[in-house]
């Protein structure tokens, strides 16, 4: 009875250090008399899932085909620079810009899962650190000599680096034509972009090849097996790489001021919203279990899980409570403007409001979701959320 008790208590204390100083967040956990009631999973319970199938239809059905996408997009993507590169002219600078958005939109759906040799080689370092560094790009272009794998280049390379060569270049496209056009150098600083990426997602993408058959068998429940380590990565990314990183840190609720320059897609001004949008669709539907690009293919997931172990919270179905604020968080981002900056310097609140539906869901999933499927989060916070 006491070591109940005192369970009881420790999940409060941790559901309360999740939850932001806005007065929103503040009504959603402080109803102290909510009572957790779904059923605590135990090792017999856990075995009685079938967590092989569940590790088998991650693996086959959406992040193997995921990755593969997206290194056929970013093979793509790089033949359309070769062409720009051989006539910088504006109709194949459209269509570099289009193959560039491709891309980026599928690599909404690979981001989360940091594991393996994604974990190993820092891939999301390559692919989507933003805010871009200008100056650095700037000073690469200009010297000619500059090594990708520095740490310092994080920031001048990936989808944002492209972002801002495509867009930010110059106030229009006539401008920024002329800089291709004049000088070499921003033709060759495009390619070794394209070709960085295109070498460390090949490489990540064919690992899969693999490594598949050690992640399905790694059905243990431990800090290194495969679905503690990937539930940890996909709440991480929900809450880090898309809860603050789209929303939180440009609205300013990690700051005392609105940061509208450290959106994503910030240079194109036209795809802040596209790229959350697509980043929510694939967090939902490796939720529920949907196959990448079939969605007639729906298998065993977070939610036939909890399905499974008759996860509630105060008499409703945990899963479906999940589903039903992340279905308000989505409904919340199409509402904002296509340009993210441009919200955050006319209408923050709205914003701000979209951020709060999205750290409902956090709370679910790191707190609520954690418990029922006994997995400890394996990451410090360290934002204030």
């Amino acid at each position: 009875m006491i070591k109940k008790i005192f369970f009881a208590l420790f999940i409060f204390i941790f559901a309360f250090s999740c939850s932001s100083e806005d007065d929103n967040q503040g009504d959603l956990l402080s109803n102290s008399s909510e009572i957790f009631d779904s059923v605590i999973n135990d090792d017999t319970a856990a075995v009685s899932f079938d967590r092989s199938a569940m590790l088998i239809f991650w693996a086959d059905n959406i992040i193997m085909p995921a990755y593969k996408k997206l290194k056929d997009d970013i093979s793509v993507l790089k033949e359309s620079i070769a062409s720009f590169d051989e006539e910088p002219l504006q109709a194949n600078f459209e269509i570099v810009r289009e193959k560039w958005l491709s891309a980026y939109k599928t690599w909404q759906h690979v981001e989360m899962f940091n594991i393996g040799k994604a974990e190993e080689i820092y891939l999301s370092s390559f692919m989507n650190i933003y805010p871009v560094n200008e100056d650095r790009i700037t000073s690469n272009i200009n010297s000619g000599v500059y090594d990708l794998e520095n740490p310092n280049n994080y920031a001048s390379q990936g989808f944002p680096a492209l972002d801002y060569l495509l867009f930010g270049l110059g106030e229009n496209d006539a401008e920024i034509l002329e800089k291709y056009q004049l000088s070499n150098n921003y033709s060759k600083y495009l390619v070794s972009v394209i070709d960085k990426m295109e070498a460390k997602t090949n490489l990540v993408s064919n690992d899969w090849d693999s490594y598949r058959d050690a992640f399905v068998v790694s059905t243990e429940n431990t800090a290194t097996s495969s679905i503690n380590k990937l539930t940890n990565d996909f709440i991480f990314y929900f809450e880090k790489g898309l809860r603050a990183n789209k929303f939180g840190i440009p609205a300013g609720v990690f700051s005392t001021d609105e940061l509208p320059d450290k959106v994503e897609g910030y240079h194109s001004k036209l795809y802040s919203k596209t790229l959350a949008l697509e980043s929510l669709s694939a967090v939902k539907n490796f939720f529920i279990g949907k196959a990448f690009e079939n969605d007639d293919l729906v298998g065993d997931s977070f939610q036939s899980y909890m399905t499974f172990l008759n996860a509630k919270k105060n008499d409703t179905s945990l899963s479906d409570l999940i589903l039903s604020k992340l279905d308000t968080a989505i409904s919340s981002v199409t509402e904002l403007n296509d340009n993210f900056a441009s919200q955050i310097t006319t209408d923050n609140n709205t914003m701000l409001l979209t951020y709060d539906r999205i750290q409902s869901v956090v709370i679910l999933l790191k707190v609520d979701m954690l418990q029922v499927l006994n997995v400890n989060v394996d990451y410090a916070d360290a934002d204030g959320d």
